[in-house]
């Protein structure tokens, strides 16, 4: 077992050493690994007190031929039966690497300009981040959030179209994609 796995790192570094792109990397310095997601980045909506700012996220090496991105945060929990699209972000320019803390605010300056972003589910009434706010006594819930390398500079969606709607145009545009998910939950009261 040992000299498989040492094999593999083996294999791993010769490939870098032969000159493989390297990966392409999504990071969050507001999200630290194997913590929670701090309070400043929970909704203030649907029975939630945060600040509601969105976190900022850092992306590097997106592969040859990206033409702009896409930054979806997505909650896979139960109900409802699709889980639950907190931010839904596309037509981010193929020269931008980071969205800055609080650039899904409504009519955030921080966006890079002709950015669309799509009304999250259920009753969100406005095209904005929406942290999170599981029910109270949930167990931790696993918000995925991903940013997509697309081939396409821009996404041919109507202005009307549902997180749901706009993922699958992403997906069949993507060229690469790279995922961290965080965990939240609020204790019973």
């Amino acid at each position: 077992m040992r000299r498989a796995g040492a094999a593999a790192i083996a294999v791993g570094m010769c490939v870098s050493a032969w000159g493989a792109n390297p990966a392409f990397t999504l990071v969050s310095p507001d999200l630290p690994a194997g913590k929670p997601i701090g309070e400043q980045f929970t909704a203030n909506a649907f029975g939630c007190h945060g600040p509601n700012e969105s976190p900022t996220l850092q992306w590097s090496n997106p592969p040859p031929g990206t033409k702009s991105f896409a930054v979806t945060m997505f909650d896979p929990y139960r109900p409802p039966v699709s889980g639950w699209w907190h931010w839904v972000v596309y037509d981010i320019p193929a020269g931008t690497t980071q969205l800055p803390r609080k650039a899904g605010d409504p009519g955030s300056p921080l966006m890079p300009q002709g950015v669309k972003q799509a009304k999250p589910d259920g009753e969100a009434p406005e095209p904005h981040y929406y942290g999170p706010c599981p029910d109270e006594g949930d167990p931790p819930h696993h918000y995925t959030i991903t940013v997509y390398a697309l081939s396409v500079e821009h996404l041919d969606v109507p202005a009307t179209s549902t997180p749901a709607n706009i993922d699958y145009e992403i997906l069949a545009k993507t060229l690469a994609k790279s995922t961290i998910v965080r965990l939240y939950s609020r204790p019973k009261k």
